[in-house]
């Protein structure tokens, strides 16, 4: 008789063969058949390509020129209006960008975590403004940068002709249906409105010319984009502090200077800044300031919420995790994750922010619940080179990079600045140990897929976690993502899931007054618009 395993493989080759013959008619659909050019499509652009005229270009006024402040409540009702009429189409092509922007959040937000220190007071990630940048890119970039960019997005080219090559315009289209399906929650079934504003700032080098169909085409992420020329290179700190002012007085927006420092051989910057202003129905803030418990044995005031109604919930006491899901309207809520155990965040956060971790909305279950929450005001800033070079991509969108669609110009996207030492040595960490790699003197350079860096310096002996960095002529791009997000009570009515006094059982207490973790999802795009972590309410990410 055949061993158990050959015939499993036989009758695994006979399905194979079978379902080949069966597929053999049909007319193959690639997976992301939505989003990717369609032949028709590729024909017209082939004809475009050879018939075109030169591509009309402008040069940014200078960043002092008068400027009309941003308008948010217009900005909200270009994305609500962009959800009415929507067709199947629409809906499907949202979901499968959800899926995809998710998926790259939760690999940044990981790369991001490990950056942070156990102290690190709050952090908070948009996957939205992650991806929408970096479709962005796309949008701007030729190959070989583009099909990089395609593959990092989530979208294999597979054999690079046209029809598998997405369309960045239908990606960006489809985000901007995703950030219309959460801010639409606002008014229905009585929900306060939700507001998210998307805000793109180009800064430039004098005379550098950006490509009108490329400022044009980020409209649906980013409606206003702000391109502003300026001197990057003679005083950096001064060019930062110039921007920095430059975007609080055009949003309004109080953030902490996100920008610290331009590369003296930057010519480009691109970044983006997001706001988003929600309020808990029902909830209402507390009087006076109430202890949240940084740690064991220190306690910081903060102001706290509370509402009280029929909450889904979940508790896992054998991995240290409760959820609480909070509607903010008919498809959006905010999820809310604790661990039991107030020393346990960084294992729940392993836990947690994974692939699968949207089916832990399975488990809820509806709860009287009395919620107790701080209320939240955090910013976050970080620089996506930083977070690709983590992600053993350091070059993606360095000074190789082909972005001949942003400007006929040569472009250096921001440099970012090497961390000094008197000698390195760079190390692989392998199976069976360490591995030197390299040896180098003067100022720290990349050692290709080195996980750590050891410097002698004036301080003696440093290990440093690994991080590319590069000197001399090979700048980092600095392409920044900053993130306002504001979360407070909506004073008044009862939340939808609840009732004034829950009949049943006694209202549960769950108080986050001691570290924890939220998102904002949004069901019929499948999108995660934000990742956080809470861990000291006071401190800005």
């Amino acid at each position: 008789m055949a061993p158990a395993g050959a015939s499993l493989r036989a009758a695994v080759l006979c399905l194979l063969a079978w379902a080949g013959l069966a597929a053999a008619d049909r007319v193959y659909i690639h997976p992301f058949h939505l989003l990717v050019y369609s032949e028709s499509s590729c024909e017209q652009l082939e004809k475009s390509n050879a018939e075109a005229p030169k591509e009309p270009t402008f040069t940014p006024v200078p960043i002092q020129a008068k400027t009309t402040p941003v308008d948010e409540e217009a900005l909200r009702e270009q994305l609500v209006l962009a959800t009415e009429g929507l067709e199947e189409e629409d809906r499907l092509r949202a979901a499968k960008v959800g899926i995809m922007l998710n998926f790259l959040g939760f690999h940044m937000y990981r790369m991001l975590s490990e950056s942070w220190s156990t102290a690190s007071g709050a952090a908070i990630l948009s996957p939205t403004a992650l991806f929408g940048t970096l479709a962005s890119f796309y949008l701007g970039a030729l190959d070989p940068t583009a099909s990089r960019l395609q593959a990092f997005l989530g979208v294999p080219g597979e054999d690079q002709g046209c029809t598998s090559r997405l369309d960045g315009h239908k990606v960006l289209s489809a985000l901007h249906t995703i950030q219309g399906l959460l801010v639409a929650q606002g008014g229905a079934s009585g929900q306060p409105r939700l507001l998210l504003s998307t805000v793109v700032g180009l800064f430039t080098a004098p005379g550098l010319r950006l490509k009108e169909p490329f400022v044009r085409g980020l409209a649906p992420f980013a409606p206003i984009a702000l391109e502003r020329s300026l001197d990057l290179s003679t005083d950096p700190d001064l060019a930062a502090e110039k921007i920095n002012a430059f975007m609080q007085a055009v949003t309004g927006w109080k953030l902490n200077s996100p920008l610290s420092g331009v590369g003296p051989g930057s010519t480009l910057l691109f970044n983006t800044y997001v706001r988003f202003q929600g309020k808990l129905k029902g909830f209402s803030l507390l009087e006076g300031l109430q202890e949240f418990w940084v740690d064991n044995t220190t306690a910081v005031p903060v102001p706290m919420l509370s509402g009280t109604g029929t909450f889904q919930h979940w508790s896992d006491a054998q991995n240290n995790i409760s959820m609480t899901r909070v509607p903010l309207g008919r498809s959006a809520c905010l999820l809310l994750v604790q661990p039991q155990c107030m020393s346990g965040l960084q294992q729940v956060e392993t836990l947690s922010f994974q692939h699968n971790f949207l089916t832990w909305l399975k488990n809820l279950s509806p709860r009287a619940i009395r919620l107790t929450m701080p209320q939240l005001t955090l910013q976050g800033s970080y620089d996506l080179q930083d977070l690709l070079a983590q992600a053993r991509l350091p070059t993606l969108l360095g000074a190789e990079a082909n972005l001949g669609k942003i400007s006929d110009d040569q472009l250096r996207v921001g440099k970012a600045q090497c961390q000094p030492c008197q000698r390195a040595a760079c190390f692989r960490e392998t199976l069976s140990g360490r591995q030197t790699v390299a040896l180098l003197s003067g100022m720290t350079h990349l050692c290709s897929g080195a996980a750590w860096t050891l410097c002698w310096g004036e301080e003696g002996l440093q290990f440093w976690p690994w991080r590319p960095l590069f000197g001399g002529h090979e700048p980092l791009c600095y392409v920044l993502n900053s993130v306002l997000f504001e979360l407070k009570a909506d004073e008044g009515e009862q939340p939808t899931e609840s009732a004034q006094q829950p009949d049943g059982p006694e209202a549960l207490e769950v108080t986050l007054n001691s570290p924890f973790l939220f998102a904002i999802y949004e069901q019929d795009s499948t999108a995660l618009h934000f990742l956080g972590r809470v861990a000291n309410p006071l401190s800005a990410a």
